[in-house]
């Protein structure tokens, strides 16, 4: 088909292209030739992305990145010039450290009013303009950053900037549309749709060499920080694991889950224990295993097995690798489980996990307090195997980790970068996984930081309920913990004055729920929480986001 249109055209021409189904948008003057093009798609009947409007940036980008975790498939996002970037920045870090493909878009003026054609408004010149263009303030925190500087290949750009976000390490890129590249006429074709990108595994022989020195290991051991955030990867680790008896650890930087907690050969999240002990480590999709990262293990040999081993975004990362197997994780993974069951190669581990599954919680049942191990048992045993848990805590995350026991892919997903982003992600995954339920559990800290108002409206305006836990100690507990850290006989303990740290006048968080007509309850006794973590989770059923604000103990 050809158009006669303007760039706007060329902009959803392109996403459709790229096969997205979402476009993410915090509204900016600029959009008006996309708002034009769906409008006239839609009354046309013509396919394109669906557009959802929403009242912040981080809200926004981290919808797209809660969808992308679960589809691996870039989605396209919309902000609002050079402005409207930094505002959604930090959501963009944050899904840049999670390896979520986005095209993430603003604009600017080039012409300031100065240029032919329609003019682009005096806010371009008195109030939006970035010296060298939003693109180069985007660079540091996206994979490849760009301007489009003509209509003639805007469509190009979008491709081959989505075809660069989905290839390892996937993450997003930035466009910069100006916005008289928008309104330039565009009479081009619909582009090419764009294909899978391939998989590659290592040479044989190399495969090989790695195999035969696991299967003469002792107490060799696997860590895993985002094998399950590959597709088919957690069934590809398992097989892996189960063919050569390797025991796997997923240490406190473990970002999804990656192997079943409940399964014997899963050896907790310490890495510490097997740091000197073992005799081969096999660096499983790590960006950084070991901290500081001088530790180098007292005698183990190390095999880094990873798509693109060297994170081009991490500042400094030390690997001391002697073996790379280089190519797709599961793909990977998969070869070696195949080539050790046919060769009979299995390592000499001994290794089976004793973790108990129960948690004990008669004792704070009777003190009628609520401990956080405590709450995550209950919450395990409400929500059941379905559900989607997006994790924003920080004190507490590594008693969720342990305590959920989520052993199903796709089940559990840690926010990465800065705070704040945890709604909008949860939000994302809801939309990615509408059949399932989706929780959020979150500290109080973290919980303020989120732009609550827009993420809420967000929920409702689009059906997208949540459970929202809260973990309230009244405190940045991580904030007073790092201050002892450096100062544990200082001032602040000798007269009790933590700066930083009190967040004992917070507004009542389950009232945040009132103007949205959300389900809230706060919780302060142990046999208060699995009531109202049912009524909860029935509210969210019945389509209602539902705000629980648990007082904890710690």
């Amino acid at each position: 088909m050809t158009h006669r249109t303007d760039g706007g055209d060329a902009v959803i021409s392109a996403f459709n292209a790229v096969g997205a189904d979402y476009i993410f948008s915090s509204p900016g003057s600029e959009w008006a030739p996309v708002w034009e093009s769906l409008a006239r798609r839609h009354r046309d009947g013509l396919p394109c992305p669906r557009y959802l409007d929403l009242t912040h940036e981080t809200v926004a980008v981290g919808m797209a990145t809660g969808y992308g975790l679960v589809t691996r498939r870039a989605q396209g996002v919309l902000l609002h010039a050079g402005p409207g970037l930094l505002q959604g920045s930090m959501a963009v870090h944050g899904a840049l450290l999670a390896g979520v493909p986005m095209v993430v878009t603003s604009s600017e003026s080039i012409t300031y009013g100065d240029g032919p054609g329609p003019d682009p408004g005096g806010q371009w010149y008195r109030n939006l303009s970035v010296v060298g263009g939003p693109h180069v303030m985007a660079a540091p925190f996206t994979k490849w950053s760009n301007q489009a500087a003509s209509v003639h290949t805007l469509t190009t750009m979008i491709t081959r900037g989505a075809e660069m976000a989905a290839r390892a390490p996937a993450g997003p890129v930035y466009l910069n549309i100006p916005l008289e590249v928008l309104l330039e006429e565009w009479d081009g074709p619909d582009p090419k749709p764009v294909a899978a990108h391939g998989r590659t595994v290592s040479a044989a022989e190399d495969m090989q060499a790695v195999l035969e020195l696991l299967a003469g290991a002792s107490n060799p051991v696997i860590i895993t920080e985002t094998t399950g955030r590959e597709a088919g990867g957690m069934a590809a680790l398992v097989a892996f694991a189960e063919a050569m008896a390797i025991p796997v650890v997923e240490p406190g930087s473990a970002v999804c889950a990656n192997f079943p907690r409940d399964h014997e050969l899963h050896a907790g999240g310490e890495i510490g224990p097997f740091v000197d002990t073992a005799d081969v480590i096999v660096l499983l999709n790590c960006r950084a295993p070991f901290y500081p990262p001088s530790r180098r293990p007292a005698r183990a040999k190390i095999v880094v097995i990873d798509e693109v081993p060297q994170r081009p975004h991490v500042v400094y990362q030390v690997l001391n690798a002697d073996h790379y197997l280089e190519g797709g994780v599961a793909a990977t993974l998969r070869e070696l489980a195949v080539r050790a069951r046919e060769q009979g190669l299995v390592s000499g581990s001994t290794f089976r996990s004793v973790e108990s599954a129960a948690v004990t919680t008669a004792e704070w049942k009777a003190a009628g307090t609520l401990d956080p191990v405590q709450v995550v048992a209950t919450l395990r045993e409400v929500i059941g195997e379905d559900s989607v848990v997006v994790d924003e805590t920080i004190t507490h995350s590594r008693i969720v980790q342990r305590h959920l026991r989520r052993g199903t892919p796709d089940s559990y997903f840690y926010v990465q970068g800065g705070l704040g982003q945890g709604i909008a992600v949860a939000l994302g995954v809801k939309l990615a996984t509408p059949d399932r339920p989706v929780v959020l559990t979150i500290g109080d800290g973290a919980f303020l930081y989120n732009p609550i108002v827009p993420s809420l409206q967000a929920a409702r305006a689009n059906g997208l309920p949540l459970l929202i836990v809260v973990f309230n100690n009244h405190e940045y507990r991580s904030m007073k913990m790092n201050h002892l850290r450096f100062y544990p006989r200082g001032a602040a303990v000798d007269t009790g004055e933590f700066l930083g740290n009190d967040l004992s006048d917070q507004p009542d968080l389950a009232a945040l729920a009132d103007p949205f007509a959300m389900h809230a309850e706060t919780v302060e006794r142990a046999d208060e929480l699995a009531p109202a973590l049912d009524r909860a989770l029935k509210a969210v059923r019945g389509g209602t986001t539902a705000i629980v604000n648990v007082r904890v103990s710690r």
